[in-house]
Order: structure tokens, then C-alpha cells, then sequence
């Protein structure tokens, strides 16, 4: 792991890439071009970017217009908003007809920091997975954003993309191939397995880094798209180790750890562990500080770990 990137920046990069590539691509903002980075696009094809003002309902709306008319909308502004101010029309105006729309929203989980808990989204993966139709993506660094913002421009029908403020570890390179509905097994592991999407995965490498100092055998599974899940990835996991232990920088009721615990409870049972925001809001602080106050460090995992093995 090196290379520390904003899974955001990451986002703005490639996003003026793929106007350069499809004159289809069009983006909108909610009045925070410089901090969802669509500033590079904008800057560079003003013809196809749209600040829609703070407006996110109407940003989203039109997004879904222009996708009936061939386009090829990404609409942008912070989780908090995406999720919560333009729910109805996320719903009717883009799920509910398939639209073509990619809603790629930043500043989600509790490292969107100062900013409090106002504005520290843990519950939109919960409800932008119980949409039907849509589909949900939590990359884990900036290599794995590019290329699941290219996968979601190529495929047809709305996609929710979470991303994030700080900068993160590079876990992936270029080699690495990036598919909807596709996990990835990071590091082999038979006590147990962590299972973790968005910047939780890099803190699953650390943890089974720590155990394996202790000579426990912990696999690390990477889950960017939480919905569709990888579901025989995740199966397999369970069967060989008998232990998950599921990570994401969101509430442990509905979103990775919700999606995991339907999995097993229902086609192979085993010992699991929920590492997460533990039902409540955020609060303001630190990036860093804000992770040690939710339990979302290495040695948290280390500490669930443990208290699966106890009971193997």
C-alpha cells in the first residue's frame, strides 16, 4: 500500500478523461464542483456541465431527463444530499425507469470530518441498496474508482457511486480489473475471513497483518460492489473459514454488513462480526480521530477477530 489518494480526486481525473472519449457524457453539480472534483470536467467541456445550484432534487431530475434523451449523466454533490434531499426523485425519476443516470456522490461516512454529524452519511448504502434496480459501489482507492466509474459510464441503468473526502491508501495497480457485481480475495486466510469494501479494505490488510504477527491465518475479501454482491466469493469465504468478520465506514444495519448477514443467514450460517458505525450518527472531529472514536481501526478488527475465534 502507497500512493495516497482521494478517492475523489481520483474521480475528477477520470471523469475529464471520459469527456474527452464520449461526447455522450454530460455532468451536473449541486453548486460543489470544488469539492466533488467535477471542477475538471467542467473546466474542460463547459458545454456538458451543469451547476444545478443547491438544488439536488431538480439536479437529479434533469440527470434523468437527459438520459432519456441518450445522454450520459454523472450528477455529483455530497452523499448526505445525493441520498437524502433527492431520495424521491432518485426513486421515481431514476430507478423506477431504469434511467441511465450515475449519481457519484463524495464526502460520505463519518471522515467527511469538521463537517459533523449533519453531514456524515452512514446510512446510504442501506438505502440506496434497498432501491430496486440500482446498483451500489464503494471502491476502496483511486486505481479502483477510475476504473468503476468506466465500468458504470458502460453499463446501462442507474448506479449509486460512494466516495470519500481524505485521501486513502493505493491498494490496486493498473493491472487490476475491475468488474460490477465482482469481488476481489486481497490476502489467503483460513481461521477467518474479513470482508470489507470502501477505505475499510485497506484497514482489513492492516489487521490481517497484525494477526498474522500472532499466527492467526486471516483471509481479507474486497467487496466494491455491495450490491450486486459477490455472492459465491463471499460463500466460499464462510465455508472455508467459518468466521466473517464485515467492515464499512457506514451503520452496521443495512449496508455491507446487512447484505452479508442476509447472504449467510440463509445459505451457509457461520460465525459473523459486524465492524461498523454501531447505530447512531456521526459527530464532529478529525478524519483519523473520528475512525478511533467509531471503532474503525486495524486493531478494532483484530479485536473482532479474536472474539469469533473464542467462540470457533
Amino acid at each position: 500500500m502507497s500512493n495516497m489518494i482521494a478517492t475523489r480526486d481520483a474521480y475528477g481525473e477520470v471523469l475529464a478523461e471520459l469527456g474527452a472519449e464520449n461526447g455522450d457524457v454530460v455532468v451536473l453539480d449541486a453548486d460543489l464542483s470544488g469539492s466533488t472534483k467535477t471542477s475538471s470536467f467542467a473546466k474542460k467541456f463547459p458545454e456538458r456541465f451543469f451547476n444545478m445550484g443547491i438544488a439536488e432534487a431538480n439536479m437529479v431530475g434533469t440527470a434523468a431527463g437527459l438520459a432519456a434523451s441518450g445522454k450520459i449523466p454523472f450528477a455529483s454533490t455530497f452523499a448526505i444530499f445525493a441520498v437524502g434531499r433527492a431520495w424521491e426523485q432518485v426513486r421515481q425519476s431514476v430507478a423506477y425507469p431504469k434511467a441511465n443516470v450515475k449519481i457519484v456522490a463524495t464526502h460520505s461516512g463519518v471522515t467527511v470530518g469538521e463537517d459533523g454529524g449533519s453531514h456524515q452519511s452512514v446510512e446510504d448504502i442501506a438505502i440506496m441498496r434497498a432501491v430496486p434496480n440500482m446498483t451500489v459501489i464503494v471502491p476502496a482507492d483511486g486505481v479502483e474508482t477510475k476504473k468503476a466509474i468506466r465500468a458504470a459510464a458502460a453499463y446501462n441503468g442507474p448506479v449509486y457511486v460512494r466516495l470519500g473526502r481524505n485521501k486513502v491508501p493505493t491498494l490496486f495497480d493498473d493491472s487490476y480489473e475491475f468488474a460490477i457485481g465482482k469481488g476481489c480475495q486481497l490476502r489467503d486466510g483460513s481461521d477467518l475471513t474479513f470482508v470489507a469494501t470502501g477505505l475499510m479494505t485497506a484497514q482489513a490488510v492492516a489487521a490481517a497483518e497484525i494477526l498474522a504477527g500472532v499466527g492467526v491465518s486471516a483471509r481479507v475479501v474486497h467487496i466494491p460492489t455491495v450490491k450486486p454482491i459477490d455472492e459465491e466469493l463471499i460463500l466460499a469465504a464462510a465455508r472455508e473459514t467459518g468466521a466473517i468478520v464485515t467492515a464499512e465506514e457506514h451503520s452496521v444495519i443495512g449496508g455491507l454488513g446487512g447484505a452479508v448477514a442476509e447472504l449467510l443467514g440463509e445459505r451457509c450460517p457461520v460465525l459473523l462480526k459486524r465492524v461498523g458505525v454501531q447505530d447512531r450518527f456521526g459527530t464532529s472531529g478529525k478524519a483519523e480521530d473520528l475512525l478511533k472514536y467509531f471503532g474503525l481501526m486495524p486493531e478494532n478488527l483484530v479485536e473482532a477477530a479474536k472474539e469469533l475465534l473464542g467462540k470457533k
